[in-house]
């Protein structure tokens, strides 16, 4: 149908690579250390929505153009590093609050009712997502394997796909960021614990943007 070959394969391998520990699913978990189970829950529907742009500009051929560019490959690849140092940074640097006292109590819980920036939570998911030039090339390399080139519908056979793949990774997504939440929860009146888990995470973001930076394509 539409072109698309070894369909089961293709369900296997993207199964595989959203279980593999990555950029994003480091990004989550510290969004959902940070903030909570909707901060990360958000996150992963920023990523989602990175994810479709990567596959829309697979299905019309932009991702292939932006790939064979080494100047632009080194842009997009210098600029995620630094976001996600950035990011790093911040976590393992962030203030840790008190245990609110009796004498805090009403203002502990105006904040607590103060909404979440879940626009800007779902602009940085996004932006991790976009801003990885790995993710462009699978993309550009992993995509074709499972399209008949002699296909009349090759665009629709990579937006099918496509979809499939953002169908699944938003899945396991909001399922890591619903597990990292839990055990946030878990640890909230325990600041000391809480400040080792941001600077675990802010670490692994920071390693993470500094393999980035050194990626060859």
């Amino acid at each position: 149908m539409l072109g698309i070959t070894h369909f089961g394969f293709f369900l296997v391998a993207v199964f595989l690579l959203n279980v593999t520990p990555g950029p994003d699913t480091a990004y989550i978990v510290g969004r959902s250390v940070a903030q909570g189970r909707s901060a990360g829950l958000v996150s992963a529907l920023g990523i989602s929505a990175g994810c479709c742009v990567h596959a829309l500009a697979c299905a019309f051929g932009l991702t292939a153009l932006l790939a064979a560019s080494a100047t632009a490959f080194t842009v997009i690849k210098l600029v995620g590093a630094c976001y996600l140092v950035y990011l790093g940074v911040r976590l393992i640097f962030a203030k840790q609050q008190a245990p609110a006292r009796a004498a805090d109590t009403t203002e502990s819980a105006v904040h607590a009712s103060a909404p979440r920036p879940l626009r800007q939570l779902f602009l940085s998911g996004f932006w991790t997502n976009v801003l990885n030039p790995k993710v462009v090339l699978f993309f550009v390399s992993f995509f074709p394997q499972f399209v008949n080139v002699t296909s009349p519908h090759k665009v629709l056979a990579f937006l099918a796909l496509g979809v499939v793949f953002v169908v699944m990774s938003t899945i396991w997504n909001s399922f890591v960021a619903w597990i990292a939440g839990s055990v946030t929860q878990r640890f909230s009146g325990k600041p000391g614990i809480k400040k080792w888990l941001d600077r675990t995470v802010g670490s692994a973001f920071v390693g993470l943007g500094l393999r980035l930076a050194t990626a060859t394509r």
